[in-house]
């Protein structure tokens, strides 16, 4: 572990000097990769540097108290000791869990879409509370968020919404979201005051870059047609709308929340970008499907993931058995929390399992 920390903190230092050279710089793709990779590695290194010097003043305090016989500088030792061999073994953990193998997608920004499940109406209102929660938790991370499609209802829902959350490692932050997600409310259609119960599912897919998505233009064909609204009602005159099925693997995607049929046709790409990438990772992970089982949520979307229960105010995640009674401000969006829980956990089974090997 201590060989691989030493070649991190050289590649680091490398990555100083490149990132300082003028020539570097005037290259602003190359400088902001390179950027990346250094901050990256900062936590990192700082860990390590923090862990030799706690180490150094550990073998010193243990010279020193075989050469004093002041029994008060002694007992001084002696606490100095015990502190800096427990707060070694705190970095020495730390460094473990940093020194995982990083999710390549982890810095990456996504498309989130979110459908109406069971529950009718009810589920399509909650479908627009999950909308809400993901755009507010993005607006406190200072991330961006844009509608990329939507199927609204006529009482506020969303059949479907599909939008992208632009930041730096907001695939980290929200991978664990996609599945089935579970309300338990007295519905507003509902007059009897019964509780029931609706869902909706999340998938958060890895924004692609085109580089890494290869899209031959004659897979493709593209339809346009006139957007329509909540009851089917024409929104427009112009046929602004945008549908591309791509033929080899039959995926379809809409877009008509732009006037412009030329956004509609970028947005839809990008939509079609990362169902592609996503696909083409889960066919690469099919072989390791074994060791998905056994990771906290492995992003099936069929998977009953988190239930939102109003009577009680509570919150549970299934797969980490965690409740909060924060249900308001969860859903405002305050969900660090139960991610960085999911989080943990995560980096717990990883590393159970590099144990194990």
């Amino acid at each position: 572990m201590f060989e691989k920390l030493q070649a991190i903190e050289e590649r680091y230092l490398e990555l100083e000097k490149q990132i300082s050279d003028p020539e570097v710089i005037a290259r602003q793709d190359e400088w902001r990769k390179l950027t990346k990779e250094h901050a990256r590695l900062t936590e990192i290194v700082n860990t390590f540097r923090q862990y030799r010097q706690v180490t150094s003043d550990l073998e010193e305090a243990k010279e020193l108290l075989q050469e004093t016989e002041d029994e008060e500088m002694q007992s001084f030792l002696k606490e100095e000791i015990a502190a800096n061999s427990e707060q070694r073994e705190e970095l020495k953990e730390k460094l473990r869990f940093l020194l995982l193998p990083r999710d390549p997608n982890d810095e990456k920004s996504v498309i989130v879409e979110i459908r109406a499940g069971t529950g009718g109406e009810e589920a399509a209102l909650f479908a627009g509370d999950l909308l809400r929660m993901y755009t507010r938790y993005a607006e406190r991370r200072g991330w961006k968020t844009e509608i990329m499609d939507s199927n609204p209802t006529d009482i506020g829902g969303f059949k479907e919404v599909i939008f992208a959350i632009d930041g730096d490692g907001a695939y980290s932050r929200l991978k664990f979201e996609s599945g089935v997600h579970r309300v338990q409310r007295v519905p507003q259609t509902e007059s009897g005051g019964r509780i029931h119960t609706s869902a909706a599912t999340v998938a958060v897919l890895p924004e692609a870059e085109e580089v890494e998505v290869e899209i031959n233009q004659n897979d493709l064909r593209i339809d346009v047609f006139c957007s329509s609204g909540p009851g089917g009602q024409s929104v427009n005159t112009t046929q602004s709308a945008v549908r591309i099925t791509h033929l080899p693997t039959g995926i379809v995607v809409s877009c008509q929340d732009e006037k412009s049929q030329l956004k509609n046709k970028e947005k839809a790409m990008r939509v079609l970008r990362a169902r592609l990438f996503e696909k083409a990772q889960q066919e690469q992970q099919e072989q390791l499907a074994q060791e998905r089982k056994s990771q906290v949520g492995s992003g099936d979307r069929s998977e009953r993931i988190r239930t939102y229960n109003f009577p009680q105010g509570r919150v549970t995640d299934h797969r980490i058995g965690m409740t909060i009674y924060k249900l308001e401000q969860f859903l405002d969006g305050e969900i660090d929390e139960i991610v960085d829980a999911l989080i943990t956990n995560a980096q717990a089974e990883q590393l159970k399992k590099v144990d194990d090997e």
